[in-house]
């Protein structure tokens, strides 16, 4: 059995969005009970030179809609970075997941064994489609998911790793 980039990518990402969606609103509702400023949560990090819990959010979301773009051979499009709150990080959340839910998965034919160049910071990087996917985007994309999970986790709101997989 052949298994595409597009179901190792798509589906996937879809879920894990998802699921990063319902932490941020266990997040903002355990706030709120204690009546604990959003913005605090939101601007954390788990130590000075790491990112915030929005930036990990708008990273995360990056990966998925570059995989999409890149793998499905359609015009990555650009967000701005500029959420500040749950609310806005749940609509970048919900328009990634439209975007990349929305690239037809005959785009992702031959991807494979397709060059994907990237820039990341002033070194460009040239892949194959599997390279990129499996030792490139995905591996980023969790690294940023579970950051932002640990920084929740580490100010105390109740989340379990049922969560982020989606059981909980």
């Amino acid at each position: 059995m052949t298994v595409s980039l597009h179901a190792m990518s798509v589906p996937f990402y879809a879920a894990m969005l998802n699921n990063l969606g319902k932490v941020l609103t266990k997040a903002e509702a355990w706030a709120a009970d204690r009546k604990i400023d959003p913005a605090i949560l939101l601007n954390d990090r788990l130590a000075p030179d790491m990112f915030t819990l929005k930036r990990q959010v708008q990273i995360a979301t990056d990966h998925a809609k570059g995989a999409a773009a890149r793998l499905g051979g359609v015009d990555l499009p650009s967000f701005p970075d500029t959420e500040e709150t749950f609310a806005e990080l749940q609509g970048r959340i919900a328009k990634v997941r439209d975007f990349i839910q929305s690239v037809p998965e005959a785009g992702f034919e031959g991807a494979e064994d397709r060059p994907i160049t990237i820039k990341v910071g002033p070194q460009e990087m040239t892949f194959s489609g599997v390279q990129y996917l499996q030792g490139y985007s995905v591996p980023n994309f969790y690294f940023h998911m579970t950051a932002a999970y640990a920084i929740l986790r580490h100010n105390g709101v109740p989340l379990g790793k049922a969560d982020f997989f989606g059981r909980g």
